[in-house]
């Protein structure tokens, strides 16, 4: 029985899309490893067959289509192996706040390009000072009367080298209550006073364009502020229930993935006579390991299950977060052990699978941060 309730034309869309990956991007990632970056085209590519941005309301133009299409795009990019074309943050995390909060003339302006692949959207939290702890963000918007002025800085953000549109978690500096001083706004690229900075070199998700942002007397209009004053902090809060479980599902088909090519390596294997799959160890470790992804799988699709229905589930997705990213990272590392030498070497999948999974425990908030949100809810009796 399927936890998650997809339908027929769920398949047929994770079959087209797997098959679009397979012509059109796999070819390619080698390439866009070495370059650091994903072209435009490719993006262009993803937008012109309907695989950017599915759940924009088709006033705008986008399919109107539920959470499971997301689901399906994130897992089938986990299964590639390949996580540079970071749609899932332009699709699932960025243009969301637009689909919610822009005004209509905004969302007319931008949603369309933003779904056709002309337009890409970054979200801009991170600081050099401030990470996990939003309310610490030190970059400010103040208002002048007839516009915002912002100042300061970014960091880690990704497709911050492509991106058209950027959305800045910022706050106004006469605000003495650090949630309500918190607002975002919208700053297109070419603005003057923001300049993006290098392109960052990263362990891994080579290809993911990350960079560092820089606001210096930028002046945006006062329409560029996404709702009321003061309520940039909630917005936060509300969407990173989505944020976090988009890292959940493409931590977990990262996890599925290096299983399954651990298990057709050590049946192709052979040592001391036999293969890899005939000794006790080997069969021992890939149970244990088969059984933690199996128990990821059911606590993954019912967090999707949840969110598809809209059920609040913060706590929940907050353990998911916690122990998925940490299971993936153990079931990687373990899955690369069984290839030797190879496993350290490009050539293999598992080894941009290895590199690519550490991050997971970071983004969408340290799985520090996870903790003590889950243990404050235990203190509040709030744990069910």
């Amino acid at each position: 029985m399927e936890i998650v309730p997809y339908k027929e034309e769920h398949r047929i869309f994770r079959d087209a899309f797997r098959k679009f990956l397979e012509k059109e991007i796999i070819p390619h990632v080698d390439e866009w490893e070495q370059n650091g970056i994903v072209p435009r085209w490719a993006w262009k590519k993803m937008g012109e067959n309907g695989f950017l941005c599915t759940s924009v309301p088709p006033e705008y133009g986008g399919l109107g289509a539920d959470f499971l299409y997301s689901a399906i795009l994130i897992e089938e990019m986990g299964y590639a192996n390949f996580q540079g074309l970071s749609a899932r943050i332009h699709s699932d995390i960025a243009v969301p706040y637009l689909v919610q909060f822009a005004t209509e003339e905004q969302k007319k302006k931008y949603l369309p390009p933003c779904i056709s692949g002309d337009m890409l959207t970054a979200i801009a939290i991170t600081e050099p000072a401030a990470g996990s702890d939003v309310a610490g963000i030190r970059t400010t918007a103040v208002d002048d009367g007839s516009s915002f002025i912002l100042n300061g800085q970014k960091t880690f953000i990704s497709i911050g080298i492509n991106c058209d549109l950027a959305i800045i978690v910022a706050r106004d500096p006469k605000e003495t209550n650090a949630h309500k001083a918190i607002d975002l706004f919208l700053v297109e690229a070419g603005t003057p006073g923001f300049e993006k900075g290098k392109r960052l070199r990263k362990i891994g998700w080579h290809s993911q364009d990350t960079s560092e942002l820089f606001f210096s007397d930028c002046r945006i209009p006062k329409e560029n502020r996404l709702g009321k004053k003061g309520t940039g902090f909630k917005k936060l809060m509300t969407n990173l229930q989505q944020e976090r479980l988009v890292a959940v599902i493409g931590a977990q088909a990262t996890a599925e993935f290096a299983l399954k090519e651990t298990i057709r390596y050590c049946k192709e294997r052979h040592m001391f006579g036999k293969p890899l799959m005939g000794f006790q160890n080997t069969q021992f470790v890939l149970a244990e390991l088969a059984s933690e992804v199996k128990i990821g799988r059911a606590f993954v699709d019912k967090m999707i299950a949840e969110h598809f229905q809209k059920k609040s589930s913060v706590v929940d997705i907050t353990m998911a977060k916690l122990w998925i990213t940490e299971m993936a990272c153990r079931v990687v590392d373990r899955c690369l052990q069984f290839f030797g030498g190879y496993g350290y070497c490009e050539e293999y999948p598992i080894a941009r699978a290895w590199r690519d999974i550490r991050i997971t425990r970071i983004f969408a908030g340290s799985n520090e941060t996870m903790k003590q949100i889950i243990a404050k809810a235990i203190i509040q009796d709030k744990f069910k």
